[in-house]
């Protein structure tokens, strides 16, 4: 993958990997996560378009200020990116907490998506992870420390560099050690509970746009799930093909989370299809005055 580029957006500095050319696609990651997460798929996608991949604001290498973590938030930076960088209108695609700030972004700036893809996304309905319900709970800030001390990241990442030299392949694990091993450090836990918070409360997520899902009727839209997601459940992505009938769903047998990861090549291929296979939206005005 390309090395991070960086940029300052109201005083805080995002880092990015901006490759290829073409029509751009947006990747954003998860919770916890960073633009790594898109490692195995990026440089085919950039072999025929240009790709945008943002550690969000409290992620990876961007800065992680005390502030606002709400979708809203994470969408405005995104624009506020895509206005830097000249890019005016994108295909955005988003994995898990990427895909409740993708159809955030789709609300508030229609304008400037062409397609919208929600790869195990979440806000499309209350059940999650009991983990991150537990995590959510008032108290985890004290809890966390213990559960993830700092001393075992180093050791950690010895033990995953060791496997990955020796060609032994575990995604699914990796990425969850990934987002296990940045909460090591204390300013990565404060920006993790924030945006937790923002969207998972103990009984589940507190975002729920299944009742708006229709405002994107008109936006060619691709759903991916894995049928061994542990984290959100398989059933949100059938709920959400059903309330948009012309979304296309593609259901990853075998896979977790993480299908960007599990099966890139599948993942690459499905992508690649449905942008192939779709015009562009080119919209002006709201998406609810479709």
């Amino acid at each position: 993958m390309d090395e991070m580029r960086h940029v300052t957006l109201h005083g805080h500095q995002v880092a990015y990997r901006d490759q290829g050319q073409g029509d751009t696609i947006l990747l954003v990651h998860g919770m916890a996560g960073s633009s790594r997460t898109w490692r195995e798929v990026l440089p085919s996608l950039a072999g025929h378009h240009r790709v945008l991949a943002p550690d969000l604001v409290g992620h990876g290498r961007s800065e992680k200020p005390p502030g606002d973590y709400s979708l809203g938030a994470f969408a405005n930076l995104l624009r506020d990116l895509l206005d830097a960088l000249g890019i005016e209108h994108v295909t955005v695609v988003g994995q898990s907490l990427g895909g409740g700030i993708a159809m955030q972004f789709a609300y508030q700036f229609p304008e400037r998506v062409d397609r919208l893809v929600l790869v195990s996304s979440g806000g499309l309905g209350r059940e999650v992870s009991w983990i991150l319900r537990l995590l959510a709970a008032p108290g985890a800030e004290l809890a966390l420390p213990v559960v993830a001390p700092w001393f075992v990241r180093e050791p950690g990442m010895a033990v995953s560099r060791w496997l990955r030299d020796r060609g032994v392949r575990a995604d699914r694990l990796s990425e969850m050690w990934d987002a296990y091993a940045s909460l090591t450090e204390a300013d990565n836990r404060a920006a993790f509970l924030r945006t937790l918070r923002a969207v998972v409360d103990p009984g589940g997520q507190t975002i729920d746009a299944s009742d708006r899902l229709h405002l994107a009727a008109r936006l060619p839209t691709l759903i991916v799930w894995g049928d061994a997601d542990a984290i959100i459940p398989v059933q949100h992505a059938f709920d959400a093909h059903t309330a948009l009938p012309g979304s296309r769903l593609e259901i990853f047998e075998g896979v977790g989370h993480f299908p960007q990861t599990e099966d890139p090549a599948r993942f690459v291929a499905v992508l690649e299809d449905f942008l192939r296979t779709t015009e562009p939206s080119r919209r002006t005005a709201d998406l609810a005055g479709a």
